[in-house]
């Protein structure tokens, strides 16, 4: 997925294999991450990807 960049060079968007993969956790993870509302799921040009500072909040410790 071609990621559209924020600030210098970092993805401002991750998909859930992305995410998954940075956190170290499997793709169900993330879904149940996203229904219990601990990660929020956005539509960007017709799909659906996870705002990068929301996961840099998570790996911060700041999940809520």
């Amino acid at each position: 997925m071609k990621k559209t960049t924020h600030g210098a060079g970092h993805p401002a968007f991750y998909s859930v294999a992305d995410a998954a993969w940075i956190l170290g956790v499997d793709r169900d993870q993330i879904h149940r991450a996203i229904r219990l509302g601990v990660l929020p799921l956005v539509r960007r040009r017709s799909r659906l990807v996870i705002p990068a500072a929301a996961l840099r909040r998570v790996l911060d410790g700041g999940a809520r």
